[in-house]
């Protein structure tokens, strides 16, 4: 088992998760963040530190399309280890549903 990056995050990469993460799964996108399936030791601490609860268990209903988009972009996008800055515009993005068409495929940079 592991834990999902969803649409939640599109736009928002608040980047709280990165910070309590004891195995540095998370990969960076240029608007979003993943999680490494076969990284993640489940151990759940990413989850209620995510303002924007874009972070759920790779168990829940519906959630398979999000689990494969994050293991196929951890494979793309760069590690991230530290929390950065969020975009000056994250909490107008907050909860805002219908984000995924939004997604960019390009990794985040240095």
């Amino acid at each position: 088992m592991a834990y999902v990056v969803t649409e939640g995050c599109i736009r928002c990469k608040y980047m709280d998760c990165v910070s309590v993460c004891p195995v540095d799964c998370f990969y960076a996108g240029e608007n979003m963040l993943v999680i490494h399936p076969d990284e993640c030791i489940d151990c759940g601490v990413c989850e209620p530190e995510c303002p924007a609860e874009a972070i759920r268990p790779d168990s829940d209903l519906g959630i398979g399309e999000w689990a494969a988009l994050n293991a196929r972009f951890a494979q793309a996008w760069p590690n991230i280890t530290e929390k950065r800055e969020p975009p000056a515009d994250a909490d107008e993005w907050k909860g805002r549903p219908g984000k995924a068409a939004l997604l960019s495929p390009e990794p985040a940079q240095p």
